[in-house]
Order: C-alpha cells, then sequence, then structure tokens
C-alpha cells in the first residue's frame, strides 16, 4: 500500500498460468495489476497482460471516476469511454465483494464491471457457510457465486465459486471456475488463516 495526496492505495496482482502438460498446445501466462483506492473502494489503474495461445495483447485501463469515463489503451488505440459510479474492473470486484458484502447465507450485490469495452453488471450472491478444508486445516468460509458473464483473467467460461473465511479477514482460500479448456480449483498454500506474515500465493 502507499499514500498518494492523503489516500490509501493498493495494488492487487492476478496471474493464471497453464500447467507444462497443457501449455504444449496451449499456453496460458496472463497477469493483472490493479490500483485500488482503498478509501472508496474503486479502481484507478489497471493493467491487463494477456498470452492465450497465439493471442498477445496489452490492454490498460485509467478510470476516472468522478468524471464518469475510463481511458481504454488497447491494440495501439486509445479511447474514452463512459462507467456508472463505482465501476469496478476484473479484480478489483474481488476485493470489493471481499470488503462489503454481508457474510450470510442470501445476501448479494450487483456492481458494474468494465472490461473488453463493455459496461458489464456481475451478481454475487452467498450460497452457504461451510467448512472447509484443505492446506489451512479446516475453517469456517462463505461460498460465494459470483455470476461473471464473460471472459475474464482465467479464461473463465460462465460464473466463479469463491470460497472466504467467515472472519474478520475474510481470507480466500479457494476458487473454482469452468475454463475452456476444462476446470480449474486454486486453493490458498502461503498466507494460510491465522499466519499474518505470510504472503498469499494461490
Amino acid at each position: 500500500m502507499e499514500g498518494q495526496k492523503d489516500r490509501s492505495l493498493a495494488k492487487l496482482v492476478a496471474t493464471a498460468q497453464s500447467r507444462p502438460i497443457i501449455a504444449k498446445f496451449f499456453p496460458v501466462d496472463n497477469r493483472v495489476e490493479s490500483e485500488l483506492d482503498l478509501t472508496a473502494l474503486v479502481p484507478e489503474h489497471m493493467t491487463f497482460r494477456r498470452r492465450e495461445g497465439k493471442k498477445k495483447e496489452d490492454i490498460e485501463y485509467m478510470f476516472h471516476q468522478k468524471e464518469g469515463t475510463v481511458t481504454a489503451v488497447r491494440g495501439g488505440t486509445t479511447e474514452s469511454l463512459p462507467i456508472p459510479a463505482g465501476t469496478q474492473d476484473i479484480i478489483s470486484c474481488l476485493y470489493y465483494t471481499r470488503s462489503v458484502l454481508p457474510i450470510k447465507p442470501g445476501a448479494s450485490l450487483t456492481m458494474n464491471v468494465y472490461h473488453d469495452k463493455k459496461n458489464r453488471p456481475v451478481e454475487v450472491r452467498v450460497e452457504d457457510v461451510e467448512t472447509l478444508g484443505g492446506p489451512w486445516g479446516k475453517v469456517e468460509t462463505a461460498r460465494v457465486l459470483v455470476i461473471m458473464p464473460f471472459h475474464g483473467l482465467f479464461m473463465n467460461q460462465g460464473n466463479i465459486r469463491v470460497w472466504l473465511t467467515t472472519d474478520d479477514r475474510r481470507t480466500p482460500v479457494r476458487m473454482k471456475a469452468k475454463v475452456v479448456i476444462g476446470s480449474i480449483v486454486a486453493d490458498l498454500i502461503d498466507g494460510l488463516p491465522g499466519n499474518n506474515s505470510a504472503k498469499k500465493k494461490f
């Protein structure tokens, strides 16, 4: 985190890489970085380094939340497009959800996510609270359904499920999604609940 003109910013980083056996016929090496205003819980800047098979492109979004616009740089073209107030990007939306969604079954929210030149409504719902086991042992979690009607960082086709711990940290410990070539399950292996000094890695 870093301060800038009495505001606090967080840098969010997410990556998606194919395993060696899959990379032989469809390599994936994606990286997204987002700068998030921690007070307003909205993104200010996002870069997307997309490498999927033969597709290679670099995307940059600069969000002007007060003006209600986003400057998008993609394929050598720069354009300014309108966005609703409170618009998120493809990874800040998960941080926003983690911060404001009540952890109780049936709780839901809808937000706008700007991605691929479009404003897209994304609904998030808490499906259930359940005990989940993994490298972290057993913890109480909320199973959260993210209805994402677009191809995001993980090449997902449709919905994503995320499990968040129900304590104050709301640590994401697991994610599941269907992708173009099957499905993925990402488990937290570092930064485990109860270990404040570790970093989060999937």
